[in-house]
This record gives structure tokens, sequence and C-alpha cells, in this order.
């Protein structure tokens, strides 16, 4: 026959230990919530201050308005006419590698 004495047992697992999480799900709406309202709020104040600069400077201040310089674009000019000519020749000549398929 076996004697059996009061002992404790010894357990080291938490008892009840339960998140809630209810309480991290309406923390993280609530903050995604702030997030979007200051996008918004900081999107609109750089809008503002966008629309509020001026584009063009002010005659009166400067005077004239820069112009262009003739020499200049007719340079441009006949860059973009030089290339145009390479194109067609490249276009309408005949490729040097005859193709191994036909």
């Amino acid at each position: 026959m076996k004697i059996n004495f009061f002992t404790k047992k010894n357990s080291f697992k938490k008892r009840d230990f339960n998140f809630n999480t209810s309480f991290y799900w309406k923390i993280a709406v609530i903050s995604g919530f702030l997030m979007i309202i200051l996008v918004f709020f900081f999107g609109y104040n750089l809008f503002v201050q966008i629309n509020k600069e001026t584009i063009l400077p002010d005659s009166s201040a400067g005077g004239q308005s820069p112009t262009v310089n003739k020499e200049k674009l007719e340079k441009v000019l006949n860059i973009f006419s030089g290339k145009e000519e390479k194109s067609l020749q490249i276009i309408n000549s005949r490729a040097p590698v005859v193709d191994p398929s036909l």
C-alpha cells in the first residue's frame, strides 16, 4: 500500500494568460485612421504652398523675359534633322547579315 502525502505540484505555466486581441485591433485601426488624417492634412498644406508659388518671374522685377537664341535653336534643329536622315537610311538599307531561318 502506497501512502500519498499532500504534495504541491509545481506548475510553471501561467494560468488564464490570454491576449486581449480586440484592444490591439482597436489600437491598429485608430492609428491607421490617424495616419490617413495626417497624410491628407500634410498633402493639403503642400498643395496650398505649391499653389501660392509663382510660375513665371514678374515682368516688372527683371524687365524683359529671357529670349531664345536663334543660333542655338538652329543648331538643335540641325542635330535633329541629321538624326532623321540617319534613321531613314537605316530603315531603307538592307540588313548585312542573312537570316539563316529563311
